[in-house]
């Protein structure tokens, strides 16, 4: 089990589909549903799936697919099975890097917001291109960098500057590091991929309050273990001052801001 894992444990896995979910992940999964269909694969696998948010966007949008949903940690895939319950969809804990799959086994993979998480890039790249069928397709989404997320870019200042000790913790928490196309590119050339498409995606991040966006962020993310280091109260602290922070982009209908990011296609 990795320290990712732990942090993904307890209350975090509800408050991240609670809050997190509609504000950051979903629009992004309608992009990725749109996208699958339009290939219609017939067998889809999804790796790191968290709590189902992309699984069941795909499920919407391919009913007749057989979709393997997988994720490392547990706590996630049990939030996911309990939003979608169909005998199309599977869910499977599982390391990206080491895909408990044989070769040719999937029409597409798609990961999004993942592959910035894998210690081993390159690796997960190759896993997931053994596992498609020739011809198959490899779909990535990637977070632009994070000056383009503006509601993650207030949140991560305003709590590093309240514990400016741990400020560089926080930071490395933020998952926006992996955004340079060249890189990305790089890294699935090296796997093995050689037909690679990029597209730069600018969508909305909505939620009811600027409330309910900072309880997202601090109390649904992995940065709230590094919070709840600072001190027992740290936490609520830090969740009333990310609020105050998005504020700035609070109106009448609830919380907007702009974010971005790259949704990338890769062919085998």
């Amino acid at each position: 089990m990795t320290a990712t894992d732990i942090e993904f444990a307890g209350s975090i896995p509800g408050l991240y589909d609670r809050y997190m979910g509609p504000m950051v992940f979903e629009p992004y999964a309608k992009v990725v549903a749109e996208r699958a269909r339009a290939l219609r694969p017939a067998r889809i696998l999804e790796t790191a799936a968290g709590t189902g948010i992309v699984t069941a966007a795909m499920h919407a949008a391919l009913p007749e697919a057989a979709i393997v949903a997988t994720d490392l940690n547990q706590a996630m895939l049990d939030v996911a099975a309990g939003r979608i319950r169909s005998d199309k969809v599977r869910f499977r804990q599982a390391d990206a890097l080491s895909l408990p799959f044989g070769d040719a086994s999937f029409d597409l993979v798609v990961c999004q917001f993942g592959v910035m998480f894998f210690p081993d890039k390159v690796a997960a790249n190759a896993e997931a291109r053994r596992v498609l069928r020739p011809g198959g397709r490899y779909l990535l989404v990637i977070w632009d960098r994070v000056e383009r997320n503006a509601a993650t870019q207030i949140v991560g200042e305003a709590v590093a500057q309240m514990f400016p000790a741990n400020a560089a913790s926080f930071y490395e928490r933020l998952p926006f590091r992996y955004h340079d196309p060249a890189v990305i590119e790089h890294d699935l050339l090296a796997a093995g991929f050689n037909d690679i498409e990029f597209e730069t995606v600018e969508l909305r991040s909505r939620a009811s309050s600027a409330r309910e966006a900072a309880i997202g962020f601090c109390q649904g993310t992995p940065m709230r273990a590094e919070i709840e280091k600072c001190g027992p109260d740290a936490l609520e602290r830090a969740t009333d001052c990310a609020a105050d922070a998005l504020r700035r982009f609070e109106g009448p209908e609830g919380l907007d801001a702009p974010m971005a990011a790259h949704v990338v296609t890769a062919t085998k």
